[in-house]
């Protein structure tokens, strides 16, 4: 797998843009107080809506930003209807995508 996990989540957009899906849905990253990122991605009218996800977690997430740094990574990746999301550490991100890239193409 490519480590550019960013031109593959851009790639899989442009491939759902259908002068229809992207007036409506699209790919949404924004940052979160603990600190760190959402990432949050409409599957309706996509390959993946309606397709199982369990719940994934790594690491553990902290409020405290000197406590992050001691601790390292995390993130949580699930389901919210038709919304594939991802909270995220700081320097995560990244991972987050990843998390989402390997299970479009495990369900490819």
């Amino acid at each position: 797998m490519s480590d550019d996990n960013l031109a593959w989540l851009s790639r899989w957009y442009l491939a759902q843009c259908d002068s229809d899906w992207e007036l409506s849905y699209g790919v949404k990253i924004d940052t979160i107080d603990n600190p760190g990122w959402s990432l949050k991605i409409d599957l309706a009218d996509t390959q993946m809506q309606g397709r199982a996800f369990e719940r994934a977690e790594h690491g553990e997430p902290s409020g405290d930003l000197e406590e992050w740094q001691r601790t390292g990574s995390w993130w949580v990746a699930r389901l919210e209807g038709d919304t594939f999301a991802v909270a995220c550490g700081p320097l995560d991100l990244l991972a987050a995508i990843g998390v989402f890239r390997q299970w479009v193409e495990a369900s490819g």
